[in-house]
């Protein structure tokens, strides 16, 4: 899943790169890359006042989640590199090695199967969990979501191999006026399928999140494995595909915003800050729930845990700082602080507000088996065909 970041402009919430303490080549240092955008610099700040001791911090945003998975297997590769003969490094025109390994690294919850199957990250001690303040105060949906087995199946009896601070969901976002001729507004997945909708939806362009709002209309899991075992799915999908006019992960907003579509299905961390900017569009979550994402703290493998870094992924989930987090980024986070209304911009108040319901009936997108997976592609591309 290449869910795209997003990079909010004001209040200095998306640096180049965090920097904080002096330059001393002694001095303890904490390295963290993240995803750019999610975790603004004010934060970063509070957590260092918060130290109790001088500590380098060097918070280096990337672009998007599949970059900073490559850099996980760049670390990997470059450990393996010393298994080589000695003489091998002198070969000319040879690709230089990654850079050393961060203390943690941001990580969606789609690539964490993966991560933990090609041994790029190292599980939480058990030690430390115990010492995270908030853990125990986390849902235990958030506790199950990074508790897993060697092999990165859910593991109720697993490694705990990553702590989750923020998160969003798949959304219908649509223009206010162009429905109002219909005399409607969307409330579910199912509203995608009604008159006057034909030629008129951009959809992202993920095999997964379509034929998964489609099973999930039947009532059924985002995650089913044998869509064969689904009676009428295919001719679901191909009168879906009789509404959809742009297939699109990139730029599924653009024909919307210029009128080209009057409905789309993205993700929320892209429509948040489009509706800000474009007062004629609205959005709502289904409410027969839809598919969950995460942005997690991982660990690489080989990379000595120390204090610091956990006492990070505690910060993060303090009460008023999750809030902070949350607010900042136009995210929800998975302590579920006490936020006002008022306290939201009402644009995408409705995307925000912590719908107990709606996230009991909502999932997140589990890594399939292989044979599962390419039926998803295979039927997305039929369906796409016509």
């Amino acid at each position: 899943m290449d869910r795209r970041s997003f990079l909010l402009g004001a209040s200095g919430l998306a640096l180049s790169q965090f920097l904080f303490g002096c330059g001393d080549s002694n001095q303890t240092k904490l390295n963290i890359q993240l995803l750019k955008g999610s975790i603004p610099s004010q934060i970063v700040r509070q957590f260092r006042q918060s130290l109790q001791q001088q500590v380098q911090l060097n918070f280096s945003p990337v672009e998007q989640i599949q970059d900073l998975f490559k850099q996980l297997q760049g670390w990997q590769d470059k450990s393996k590199t010393t298994d080589k003969p000695f003489w091998t490094r002198f070969i000319p025109f040879r690709k230089s090695p990654p850079a050393v390994a961060s203390d943690l690294v941001t990580l969606g919850d789609y690539w964490l199967k993966a991560a933990i199957e090609q041994k790029l990250i190292q599980p939480l001690e058990e030690a430390e969990i115990k010492q995270l303040k908030h853990w125990s105060a986390l849902d235990k949906t958030w506790q199950q979501l990074v508790t897993r087995d060697n092999q990165g199946n859910l593991d109720t009896q697993g490694n705990v191999w990553a702590a989750p601070y923020r998160w969003g969901s798949t959304v219908i976002v649509y223009n206010r006026q162009k429905l109002q001729s219909l005399g409607w507004t969307p409330q579910d997945w199912s509203d995608l399928w009604r008159d006057g909708l034909q030629e008129r939806i951009s959809i992202v362009d993920q095999s997964r999140e379509v034929i998964g709002l489609v099973l999930k209309k039947l009532g059924e899991s985002y995650n089913t494995e044998n869509l064969d075992t689904i009676p009428n799915l295919e001719n679901e999908l191909r009168a879906l595909n009789q509404q959809v006019k742009f297939y699109s992960s990139n730029n599924y907003l653009e024909p919307l915003i210029i009128g080209d579509t009057w409905l789309a299905v993205g993700w929320s961390s892209d429509i948040i800050p489009v509706l800000a900017r474009y007062p004629q569009l609205a959005a709502v979550i289904p409410k027969s729930g839809t598919a969950i994402w995460a942005d997690l703290w991982v660990r690489p493998t080989g990379v000595k845990k120390d204090t610091f870094s956990s006492q990070w992924i505690d910060f993060c989930w303090q009460p008023n700082i999750a809030k902070q987090i949350s607010l900042l980024t136009r995210s929800n986070s998975p302590t579920f602080p006490n936020i006002t209304s008022s306290e939201r911009q009402e644009a995408f108040r409705s995307l925000l507000q912590s719908n107990r319901e709606v996230f009991d009936q909502s999932e997140f997108l589990h890594s399939l088996p292989l044979l599962a997976i390419e039926q998803y592609e295979s039927l997305f591309a039929k369906i796409k065909q016509g």
